[in-house]
């Protein structure tokens, strides 16, 4: 029996999944089994999981598209391991990552863990923009989850695991976006601990453009409400921030056309100081200016969300079927 099953949703990512297998076949440490969930994808990636039959412990699994949260609730019933580890697909994985991941967890067992991402050296530069935006302490990498944090660390769906004790207790994952938060707010509450290990890195792909970057990030500033419908307690005032944002950017640019010039001042050291971070991060000019553009990218696209679910869910009322669930899991 391996000690670890990864736990992989598939829709529609052959190459990346022929990338991420790549790499689990080249780990120094083999106590794993790997789960491919395919989700009632067009172009099936059976075939690819075949060639690693030799190499991984590897089992393929076509279903019908459910969604991602379903997927992995499929493969964690098919799981044979004692923890689960969830990446996603557009993950690759280090050499070192479960050597790593089964030292820390001997040296300090912890029942729920998450560990951080990072940019490959053969990303595209937008990639390793998109990779400083989503990770840096001047955009939202603070709220995330990084080295300098603004809230309790929350494990995220790409690099995250749990034991099967976590499962048997608290159940799998919610179909909803920010479906991780979700799992462990659940997880915390149930009484389980929860750590970084930020040893147990992975090199994330994320979205290829800025299109489906704003997009993703749009959902879970959307997201955001619809944890705090369900959890009251949870909305911080750091979570406001990219709303804050926002408005701020749109007032200081109407005062500097209406009233006066240095009114954008603020805005500009804070592009200054983005592009400063990120050439120290990054090494590179210009990636580090393409990262300032993916940072308001990323801050406009997930405030906006965040507006447009604050006044269709809590100003308008329209997040009662979220509110009747409370109520009905208050009553059990």
């Amino acid at each position: 029996m391996p000690y670890f099953s990864v736990i992989v949703p598939v829709y529609n990512r052959r190459d990346e999944v022929d990338d991420l297998l790549r790499s689990l076949a080249e780990q120094s440490e083999g106590d794993f089994e790997v789960i491919i969930v395919e989700d009632g994808s067009t172009q099936p990636c059976g075939d690819i999981v075949e060639r690693y039959a030799e190499a991984l412990d590897a089992h393929y699994y076509f279903k019908d598209n459910e969604g991602r949260s379903i997927a992995r609730n499929y493969g964690i019933e098919r799981a044979r391991g004692e923890y689960f580890v969830f990446f996603d697909s557009d993950c690759v994985i280090p050499s070192n990552y479960f050597a790593t991941l089964a030292q820390a967890l001997h040296d300090d067992y912890v029942p729920c863990f998450g560990g951080p991402d990072a940019a490959s050296t053969d990303f595209t530069d937008l990639q390793k923009a998109i990779s400083f935006s989503m990770t840096a302490f001047l955009t939202t990498g603070g709220i995330r989850g990084g080295k300098v944090q603004l809230e309790k660390f929350v494990p995220r769906s790409f690099n995250m695991g749990y034991s099967r004790e976590v499962w048997q207790k608290v159940g799998g994952f919610r179909e909803m976006f920010s479906e991780d938060i979700d799992m462990s707010t659940r997880i915390r509450q149930a009484g389980f601990a929860i750590r970084l290990i930020r040893e147990a890195y992975v090199y994330h792909k994320r979205r290829t453009s800025l299109k489906q970057f704003a997009r993703q990030t749009h959902v879970f500033g959307m997201s955001r409400i619809t944890l705090k419908l369900l959890y009251p307690d949870s909305m911080k005032l750091v979570h406001t921030l990219p709303a804050v944002f926002v408005i701020g950017c749109i007032a200081l640019v109407l005062l500097a056309i209406f009233w006066h010039w240095w009114a954008i001042l603020p805005l500009a050291l804070y592009v200054v100081m983005l592009w400063v971070s990120a050439l120290i991060s990054t090494r590179n000019l210009k990636i580090s200016l393409m990262a300032v553009v993916t940072s308001f990218v990323q801050l406009f696209s997930y405030g906006t969300g965040f507006i447009r679910a604050w006044v269709w869910k809590i100003l308008l009322r329209h997040g009662r079927d979220i509110e009747q669930e409370i109520a009905m899991r208050k009553g059990k």
